[in-house]
């Protein structure tokens, strides 16, 4: 029901209606949510430089590396003990997993990519979004953060299923760095459509299996991208900060 007043409806909303975790992660991981995700290729701008990718195979191939043995299925078992964390109110085990999250960018910029996104993520989320566990745990990083801790922190404060968490994390990792091929131009947006949809179910397998891994597991087996993010550094034209 509605209230009319001169030519404007105002709709009564149940603002103590509980939100499905799905729509809450739409909402965090949505391009439109205030990261600057958009500013980091994740080294797929090297990548395009150096030909390794330019076509939509060689696009998908790149990628499916980049979940399985690199920052997303690290990424991942990262989130997953963050959530873990904060769920139990365990600011200690959190800053353990934040500081190995930081420890692991192999470079520089890989480092400003994370941090970056973590530290604008958690700003934006406890201006929105906040909870007096977010807001407890939060105050405790006062440093950088890594992005997949800070996802990991805010949806176990909130109490969102780390499984829903994990393969909503992987899926937008995966549909940022195909946005990112896009403005790069070796593929077009049918063809990196097509790779969303090929990869979609190894994010949705890693997100299963990585949720219960110890932390330990945590690394990335992708050298020729860390190298690559080192080049991208003096790369002589660029439109990404990685």
């Amino acid at each position: 029901m509605g209230t009319v007043t001169g030519l404007t409806t105002i709709m009564t909303i149940p603002m103590a209606e509980a939100v499905p975790d799905a729509l809450v992660l739409l909402a965090w991981l949505s391009p439109g949510y205030p990261v600057g995700a958009y500013a980091y290729s994740h080294g797929l701008e090297w990548a395009v430089e150096a030909g390794d990718v330019h076509d939509e195979a060689s696009l998908r191939d790149w990628l499916a590396d980049v979940l399985k043995h690199g920052a997303g299925r690290s990424d991942a078992i990262l989130a997953a003990h963050a959530h873990r964390a904060a769920a139990a109110g365990d600011a200690e085990a959190l800053i353990a997993v934040n500081d190995l999250a930081l420890a692991l960018s192999p470079s520089r910029e890989l480092h400003l990519e994370t941090s970056q996104q973590g530290r604008s993520f958690l700003d934006a989320t406890r201006a929105a979004w906040d909870v007096p566990r977010l807001a407890g745990l939060s105050a405790r990083l006062d440093g950088p953060v890594a992005y997949p801790v800070a996802v990991g922190l805010a949806a176990g404060a909130h109490g969102l299923d780390r499984g829903t968490v994990l393969a909503a994390y992987l899926a937008a990792f995966l549909q940022n760095l195909v946005s990112a091929s896009l403005r790069l131009a070796p593929v077009g947006q049918t063809a990196g459509t097509r790779v969303v949809a090929a990869l979609m179910p190894l994010a949705a397998s890693l997100a299963r299996a990585v949720q219960d891994l110890p932390l330990d597991e945590a690394g990335t087996a992708t050298v020729r991208l860390d190298l690559g993010s080192f080049r991208h550094e003096t790369q002589y034209t660029r439109i990404f900060r990685s």
